[in-house]
């Protein structure tokens, strides 16, 4: 916003004072328009110049942006990842334990049903 309203002002500035040069003069008028012509080039160089630089911190400024969306992407993507592993690590020695379990009670069961056969 700032650059517009320096811009914005940069152009009316030259505008009110070449206004006020052409009415105040005191040189000839071919002399006024030279001068003006100049005032008008130089203000077309520096508003060129500025959009340029405006261009230019844009442009920057979307790369940096890019890249930081990026490597945030990135890094969640890497830890949700390494979580995932890990829980599904976790679960698997979780599930053997539960197979463990379920293996001594299906034999202690096995033992039982063993005693009641022979009764």
């Amino acid at each position: 916003m700032s650059n517009s309203n320096s811009l914005f002002g940069l152009l009316v500035g030259t505008a009110v004072g070449a206004t006020l040069g052409i009415l105040f003069a005191p040189d000839k008028g071919s002399a006024t328009r030279q001068r003006i012509a100049d005032e008008a080039l130089t203000a077309a160089d520096k508003f060129n110049s500025t959009a340029h630089d405006l261009k230019d911190k844009a442009s920057t400024t979307a790369h940096d942006l890019k890249e930081k969306v990026s490597s945030f992407i990135s890094n969640d993507k890497d830890t949700l990842d390494s979580n995932l592993e890990s829980l599904v690590k976790e679960a698997s020695v979780k599930a053997d334990d539960i197979i463990s379990v379920l293996e001594k009670k299906l034999a202690d069961l096995k033992a039982k049903n063993k005693k009641y056969q022979k009764a």
